[in-house]
């Protein structure tokens, strides 16, 4: 299929060949039209063509996150995590209507008429992949192209709620855009009087022939304003969208005592105290399209609020169609432009340069034939390899590209002695842009088609931490050696199941736990090689904090931080000790506020050759501090790893030192060496690891120490 695309690195708008998303908990639609949102989009578009210092001075706070890389990872791979970051395309577009094609959810069925919402979703595609709260039943007598302007109604609709007006009250609207002539006729079809108010003339008499009952720029504006309703507007409602502070102060000067103003645009926010104060009146920011955006499990899971939450994103988005619907929404007036898909460069570049004027710019679609099935997009030719990898070499299919398997693992591929299958993700965008970049010989959407395919002998599985476990059973059972990423399962009962499979299989099982394959941890192993007595192990871990809303977090997709990261320096002990857990005792910090319960811990092990290991892992440090961190006494002797970049031993009052100045060395090239080349994993400690994580989870929950059993697994 067809997809918009934005260049990061030059701002330059493409239309690419992806394959069809993968649908998860919604359905997939195939579009029939898609309306360009130009404000949003246009700003990311210009902040796209800026230089590099351009960007940086845009986004300081991802300016501070690369200076943060750079002293924990080094310049260089800072600077390459920056820039994979910006290689990566940009889907456009948020807001769709089409046809289903395709159905997971019950509320839908091949054939229905929706519209569609969402960044990242509603895009600019001929299929799109849309959770079910993010998607609604056109009714009869709507247009496609009509059904397409939903999210921003959405929007509209959102903002005139958050007004609190009822029927026969004044409203103010600063900015006649697309979303401010939308808020004026939802205004008028809830029985209002409404004054329209922008710099732009053409904009005033379309408002007017909209149902506006007074329009003005702000010459005359206040003299206007009070003929309407000489104690001033119940209510302002600000659409425009600028720097300036301009349309919040005059909406300070518009509203009556103890009235609202709404802010919807993107409008400067220097509030005049004085005059609101004197007023007592309030001030709403308006949150996109309603109650549930931003809300992972509304939108992603499709869990829905109860119906006391009376306006949700959702159920603003089937009033607005039901205004539509009801001829009190005109958008026939809206729409000035529409471009088939393939021109959308020319529509962003009217949008850009202004040459025209335009309110609503619709793009359109048409049946490309190759239905929801055209999930495989093959690629002539090696691709971006510049070697060719030896006849005899296996040929590897990975399944996910996320941002840890974009950095850390796929930059290694092109050294690797092995040819490049299929690359399967579940968006088209992620699979078709990091499959030309890395030379795979096709993308898909459609997992099942590696696992199926006989001339794959090896599969990589990088994807989100709940499908390791599920994944890696399945291509055990195709008959494929696995590398999956950490954690191996995130429950007792998928662990299980994956000893069953493998050892069904006879096939072999590699976990992404790559410090164990570090040069500086290889060093650090033969110096402790002839210790006599046990060891002493600390890890520890300044982690910072990562949102609360991140997917990590969530019991069913993540696991938390200790399933999720604990089990690195869990493996890490055991390869420095070569010795298994066997028992665990840990606590953790109670939650409060944005502490999660599981981030904040201390895990002391005891291994069966009587050494002692403990994992302090904190989210309360200063980031600028080393964050990793693990010591090692034994034998009279003492070792340490810092960063992966520093590497200290000492023994007999003798010190070395060993420092990597450009990078971290952390391991991940050697252990994918490694697994292409057929060396035997130690499964046996990847299981008892992951067992670990486990235990010490329980020891938090009961307060008691927890024995760590590999038979409780089978093995």
């Amino acid at each position: 299929m067809k997809q918009v695309l934005l260049d990061l690195q030059s701002g330059s708008i493409q239309v690419e060949n992806v394959p069809v998303p993968a649908v998860t908990r919604g359905v997939v639609v195939e579009n029939a039209y898609s309306l360009i949102s130009a404000g949003t989009e246009s700003s990311l578009i210009n902040l796209a063509q800026q230089s590099l210092v351009g960007k940086a001075k845009a986004r300081p706070d991802d300016v501070k996150k690369v200076i943060q890389k750079v002293g924990t990872d080094g310049p260089l791979s800072a600077y390459q995590q920056a820039m994979s970051r910006l290689a990566k395309p940009e889907p456009l577009g948020y807001s769709s209507a089409g046809t289903v094609v395709t159905t997971a959810s019950d509320e839908f069925e091949v054939g229905d008429r929706v519209a569609c919402a969402g960044a990242g979703y509603a895009v600019h595609a001929e299929y799109v992949s849309v959770p079910k709260n993010l998607c609604v039943r056109i009714p009869d007598g709507v247009e496609f192209k009509e059904a397409a302007f939903t999210t921003v109604g959405a929007i509209a609709m959102h903002g005139a709620r958050n007004a609190n007006v009822t029927v026969g009250e004044n409203v103010a609207v600063i900015g006649l855009g697309l979303i401010g002539l939308l808020t004026v006729q939802i205004l008028k079809a809830a029985g209002c009087r409404v004054i329209g108010i922008d710099i732009d003339r053409e904009k005033l008499l379309l408002a007017e022939c909209l149902g506006a009952d007074v329009v003005s720029n702000y010459d005359g504006l206040f003299e206007r304003a009070r003929a309407l309703s000489p104690f001033g507007a119940d209510a302002v409602v600000i659409t425009a969208a600028t720097r300036s502070s301009a349309p919040i102060e005059a909406a300070g000067r518009l509203v009556r005592d103890k009235g609202r103003v709404v802010v919807v645009g993107n409008v400067g926010m220097n509030v005049p105290r004085d005059v609101f104060y004197a007023k007592e009146a309030e001030v709403v920011v308006s949150r996109s399209y309603g109650p549930g955006r931003y809300d992972r499990n509304y939108e992603e899971r499709g869990i829905d609020y109860p119906i006391y939450v009376r306006w949700t994103e959702k159920r603003n988005m089937e009033a607005f169609l039901e205004l539509v619907r009801q001829k009190k929404i005109d958008l026939d007036r809206l729409i000035t432009h529409t471009f088939p898909l393939d021109d959308a460069p020319g529509a962003y570049d009217l949008i850009n340069t202004g040459k025209e004027r335009f309110i609503g710019v619709l793009l359109q679609y048409s049946p490309n034939g190759a239905g929801a099935s055209g999930t495989v997009v093959r690629f002539p030719g090696p691709g971006a390899r510049t070697r060719k990898a030896p006849a005899a070499a296996r040929t590897l299919g990975c399944i996910g590209a996320g941002v840890h398997a974009q950095s850390a693992l796929y930059p290694h591929l092109s050294a690797l002695p092995v040819n490049l299958g299929g690359l399967a993700t579940a968006t088209g965008l992620s699979a078709q842009t990091v499959a030309k970049k890395y030379g795979f010989a096709y993308c898909t959407t459609d997992h099942q088609r590696i696992l199926d395919d006989p001339d794959i002998d090896a599969v990589m599985i990088a994807t989100r931490n709940d499908l390791h476990a599920p994944m890696a059973i399945n291509a055990l059972r195709a008959g494929k050696d696995v590398f999956v990423e950490k954690p191996l399962a995130t429950d007792i009962d998928g662990l299980r199941r994956i000893v069953e499979a493998r050892n069904e299989s006879g096939q072999r099982l590699m976990v992404g736990f790559n410090r164990r394959y570090s040069p500086l941890a290889v060093k650090m192993k033969n110096f402790f090689a002839n210790r006599a007595t046990p060891a002493v192990l600390h890890y520890r871990v300044n982690a910072g904090q990562i949102p609360p809303e991140h997917w990590v977090h969530d019991d069913e997709q993540g696991g938390g931080m200790l399933i999720s990261e604990c089990c690195h320096f869990i493996d890490f002990m055991q390869y420095i000790t070569g010795a298994r857990p066997v028992q665990v005792v840990a606590r953790a910090i109670e939650p409060t506020g944005t502490l999660q319960k599981y981030d904040n811990f201390q895990a002391t092990l005891t291994f069966d050759d009587g050494s002692l290991g403990t994992v302090t892992y904190t989210t309360l440090g200063d980031r600028s501090y080393p964050k990793e961190t693990v010591e090692v006494f034994a034998g009279n002797a003492v070792g340490r790893i810092t960063d992966f970049r520093d590497l200290e031993l000492r023994r007999e009052g003798k010190a070395s030192r060993e420092r990597r100045w450009l990078a971290q060395e952390k391991g991940f090239a050697e252990e994918l060496l490694a697994f292409v080349k057929g060396e035997e994993p130690e499964f046996a400690a990847s299981v008892a690891t992951t067992l670990a994580t486990f235990a010490a989870w329980e020891s938090i929950d009961t307060g008691t120490a927890q024995e760590i059993d590999p038979g409780r697994v089978g093995l």
